[in-house]
């Protein structure tokens, strides 16, 4: 995992102390920040390594076969059950079960999950005793937890059971200047798989790649970066040789800037002065509370705490 930002460097000191311990983690963030391979960076720094990993994408289970699937079934549990079935937590046993899309999983698994998470235990479809398996959780959502269970669509009481190490992955936007080093990896990787010559981007291009959103992260990011390898193996990338989608999305960027009541004072200014008094106005709007500073300024609270102690603003 390519990264130098202050935001993500400080979610993989986290992930490598968590690593040494078998703590429940629940790892957040956008599609296509990287989840699933923080997971696998957390089981492969973990003593559990040399055993199992294995991933369930909850989104993807039947409703009526998911307690099947995660749990197991004796033969004759239900229509279609021809055989005893071992289920991913079994196949788990020793190792890590990875639960991506937590957030889907239907409400009556979720029960025997937070069962399994309390006692160790747990029960196949069919079968009158239950069984104990070790096994080590990591979950992982793009979607706020805490906003379903309000609606009832998660458990209050797993979602605290899962809410032990959380680990959250900034998006791409976040941290910008990570884009070039992220396309340089992803681009030596993708030369190789390709048997093709690296593109050469342009200081300009490179310019406006770091002032895109990437609303589809490293995920956006990897693609982007194959097509124009494909595309453009081992020549020049200028500016007007980027997809028109990506032209659309920047060139309303300068406009929208002046639009937004702001235009840049001909002496320049200093970034650190102007940051520091948009956190101090904030936190004072919101009296001091940060989570609501952190929204008004289109920030993660991690990412404006991080800021508030660069500029020493208690």
């Amino acid at each position: 995992m390519l990264g130098q930002a202050p935001e993500f460097q400080s979610v993989l000191r986290a992930m490598r102390i968590v690593s040494a311990t078998d703590a429940t983690v629940l790892v957040t963030g956008e599609s296509g920040t990287g989840k699933e391979l923080l997971a696998q960076a957390l089981y492969e720094s973990s003593r559990r390594r040399d055993k199992p990993f294995v991933t369930v994408n909850c989104a993807a289970l039947p409703v009526q076969l998911a307690e099947s699937e995660l749990f197991g079934h004796r033969k004759g549990s239900y229509t279609g059950a021809s055989s005893d079935g071992i289920g991913k937590m079994q196949a788990a046993n020793g190792g890590t079960l990875f639960l991506d899309e937590i957030g889907e999983l239907p409400l009556a698994v979720q029960a025997k999950l937070l069962r399994f998470l309390e006692t160790g235990e747990c029960q196949p479809v069919g079968q009158p005793t239950s069984q104990r398996v070790d096994v080590r959780i990591i979950a992982a959502t793009n979607r706020d937890l805490s906003v379903a269970v309000r609606e009832g669509s998660f458990r209050n009481d797993l979602y605290y059971r899962l809410y032990v190490v959380p680990l959250e992955l900034p998006p791409l936007r976040e941290r910008p200047g990570d884009i070039p080093l992220l396309m340089k990896g992803l681009t030596t990787e993708l030369s190789s798989q390709y048997g093709l010559q690296p593109p050469r981007y342009s200081k300009s291009t490179l310019k406006l790649l770091n002032g895109y959103g990437w609303p589809g992260n490293v995920r956006e990011l990897k693609n982007f970066c194959e097509r124009m390898l494909i595309l453009f193996s081992g020549r020049d990338v200028e500016p007007s040789n980027l997809p028109r989608e990506f032209q659309r999305a920047i060139a309303p960027r300068a406009t929208a800037a002046l639009s937004a009541g702001f235009e840049l004072p001909d002496h320049g200014i200093s970034m650190d002065e102007l940051e520091a008094s948009l956190i101090e106005q904030a936190l004072y709007k919101t009296a001091g509370n940060r989570s609501r500073a952190a929204r008004l300024l289109g920030l993660s609270r991690d990412t404006l705490l991080y800021r508030m102690k660069k500029y020493a603003i208690a």
